[in-house]
């Protein structure tokens, strides 16, 4: 009985929040927009410029997946991949700081 009751509030908690990733898109793609700047911003070098330059065509990629979107796992693997260059972009930044 537990356990139905588990996967129960586990999917309408999956139900709620999945659709809401399909509009977060645009919000993470910017976030991640938003590092990348800042890492340029900095004294870039020759360990922080190759993460940048990842991170963008990271984003890219997050652009690309978002536009053309059929599915939710589209959606998902346009945040992903927008977080993922928001990782790099931010260990860029740490790289670049002295």
């Amino acid at each position: 009985m537990k356990i139905r009751v588990g996967i129960a509030a586990l999917t309408v908690v999956f139900v709620v929040t999945v659709p809401a990733l399909a509009f977060n898109c645009p919000v993470v793609i910017k976030q991640a927009e938003d590092v990348i700047r800042k890492a340029e911003a900095t004294k870039t070098n020759a360990d922080s410029k190759p993460l940048i330059d990842e991170a963008k065509k990271l984003v890219s990629e997050a652009k690309t997946h978002h536009e053309g979107a059929k599915t939710k796992k589209d959606h998902g693997d346009a945040i992903r991949k927008a977080k993922m260059a928001s990782a790099y972009a931010e260990e860029a930044i740490t790289l670049a700081t002295p």
